[in-house]
């Protein structure tokens, strides 16, 4: 080979290197912040983008995107001291990237602990029946504590919630017992009340046994006086109409 060529070939290959070193492509949702000796210089938006070779490198990836983060259970001691553990999941979104990557450490190790920390602070204020019960407003507690704490880490938490609230196994026992209590309770209330609507309705059904009966029986001892008496008006018409002798109308009232 020519020993011409080779330099050229040389300066091209460097020149290719360091125009491809120029070029950065963020993709969509993404966010990547670029330092310049060591400092930061500035957040690449999604697309094509220009940096300096040698002087400038990507520091951190971000995805702006919102992101779900489901921690582990935590103990935490009620009020009336009875230990619970409490499993929650966060819903947060990166709105700052050079605040996300510069101004803490780990923000999901942050946010961890400081979820930790809050939850202890709530739940401790609280007796366990209100802990159970008292969901959305530990959520709501939650949240405005996070959102408040996270922001100047330029992160934004949407949405706080409680995955579940896990009793010890004594109460968790006491609690069926007592569920279990209220079921059979409400299955002999439901049954007393079955036989209670059972006897009504057979002694209602009785007694309108009884008035219908009494009624066929007062109509037919009416119709059959009626019957008796227009006989007996019969008889004693066609008695008059024939001028029956004194003795036939003896005979007939006496036979009446």
């Amino acid at each position: 080979m020519d020993p011409v060529v080779i330099p050229i070939l040389v300066a091209a290959i460097v020149v290719v290197f360091l125009v491809a070193s120029t070029v950065r492509i963020v993709p969509q949702a993404r966010r990547y912040n670029i330092e310049r000796f060591g400092r930061y210089r500035r957040t690449l938006q999604p697309g094509l983008n220009l940096v300096l070779p040698v002087a400038d490198r990507i520091n951190t990836k971000l995805d702006v995107r919102e992101q779900v983060y489901s921690s582990d259970p935590k103990p935490v001691i009620t009020e009336d001291n009875l230990v619970v553990n409490i499993d929650t999941v966060l819903y947060y979104q990166i709105t700052d990237p050079r605040a996300a990557a510069y101004e803490v450490a780990d923000y999901l190790h942050a946010i961890d602990q400081l979820t930790v920390t809050t939850l202890r602070n709530v739940i401790g204020s609280m007796d366990l029946e209100e802990t159970l019960t008292s969901r959305e407003e530990i959520n709501a507690r939650l949240r405005a504590v996070l959102d408040d704490a996270t922001g100047k880490w330029g992160i934004r938490v949407n949405r706080v919630e409680i995955k579940a609230i896990d009793p010890p196994n004594t109460i968790k026992e006491a609690m069926e017992k007592q569920m279990r209590a209220e079921r059979d309770k409400r299955a002999a209330i439901l049954h007393a009340e079955g036989d209670r609507q059972a006897k009504i309705l057979t002694a209602e059904g009785t007694k309108q046994k009884d008035i219908l009966e009494a009624q066929g029986t007062q109509q037919a001892m009416i119709l059959r006086a009626d019957g008796e008496a227009k006989a007996v008006e019969r008889v004693f018409q066609a008695v008059h109409r024939n001028n029956a002798d004194p003795k036939v109308l003896a005979y007939k009232y006496l036979e009446t």
